[in-house]
């Protein structure tokens, strides 16, 4: 059994990610600002972090550690204000530094094996039809200047602690996230492609987020970037067909890049951009997906 501390653990990755490892045997730490309305099962031992931008960790929730997956951060989708996107940046960059340092001031014998931060595909901005994987050059649009950044601080972690990065794509699940968004349009029949559809969505199933974090944990070979994503990415007009079928609906009325700029701003370029993300560290790795196309990801996740 091994002791892993979570930050973000009542998110929705986290909670996912909190009951697979106290499936496996694993005893589970958390981190939270408010301890008491973290929502965490009673067997989980919730640490106090009020200030993550502005404090170390409390040092008893890092004691004694195999792992840590830090998983904390402002959501990415809404209007970015001036004060919005700051909120995205500290809140990464950081809470991510205050994390290190926190881990850093340990007798190094004393230091985790493993950190597993996780990052984002915005690392590399807008990048049109081109395949990509975890050797691809960083963009320079907001996202990725602010993805490269919480990268760096998460990275001087260094030995004795192995740092892997997470660069997570859209994950798919039900409740919450991008398909919750769409959903209602799709199942209305109003839904259908953005922007003319052509940009690719580097999505991926819940459950092969979690299996992929796991596979970081426990895998020595796998150490710095590592692209959490399915391994067949689709267009955003591939995603609304295939979403149409599932749901037996149609999918023909398209959303026009303008009208996604006026609810967004300048978040919209995540909306209206993409990248062509492939998986090919956790690939060589040996990593086994469960869900590598997107319709039976679809199927399982919508019940049909």
């Amino acid at each position: 059994m091994a002791r892993i501390l979570v930050t973000g653990a009542s998110g929705l990755i986290g909670r996912a990610l909190t009951g697979a490892l106290q499936q496996r045997g694993d005893e589970v730490v958390a981190l939270s600002r408010n301890p008491m309305r973290a929502g965490l099962s009673a067997d989980v031992k919730v640490h106090p972090w009020v200030d993550p931008t502005g404090e170390q960790p409390p040092s008893p929730a890092l004691r004694d550690l195999h792992g840590v997956v830090h998983l904390l951060g402002e959501p990415i989708a809404q209007r970015w204000t001036p004060d919005v996107k700051r909120a995205i940046r500290d809140s990464r960059v950081l809470a991510t530094r205050q994390l290190v340092d926190g881990l850093r001031a340990l007798p190094e014998a004393d230091r985790p094996a493993v950190l597993v931060s996780q990052s984002a595909t915005g690392f590399y901005g807008p990048r049109g039809q081109e395949a990509i994987d975890e050797h691809a050059t960083p963009g320079n649009d907001f996202l990725a200047e602010v993805v490269v950044a919480w990268e760096r601080e998460a990275l001087a972690a260094g030995a004795p602690t192995r740092v892997v990065t997470t660069r997570a794509g859209v994950v798919l699940a039900t409740g919450a996230g991008a398909l919750s968004k769409m959903l209602p349009f799709f199942r209305l029949g109003v839904g259908g492609p953005v922007a003319g559809g052509r940009q690719y969505v580097p999505w991926i199933h819940l459950a092969d987020v979690i299996g992929g974090l796991l596979k970081c944990l426990d895998d020595p070979r796998l150490q710095g970037a590592v692209n959490l994503t399915a391994p067949e990415p689709v267009t955003n007009a591939e995603l609304s067909r295939t979403l149409g079928r599932t749901l037996h609906r149609p999918a023909l009325f398209p959303v026009p890049e303008l009208a996604v700029r006026l609810l967004y701003g300048e978040m919209a370029t995540v909306v209206t951009t993409g990248q062509r993300a492939v998986p090919a560290a956790l690939l060589a790795a040996g990593h086994e997906f469960a869900y590598t196309a997107l319709g039976p990801a679809l199927q399982d996740l919508l019940g049909t």
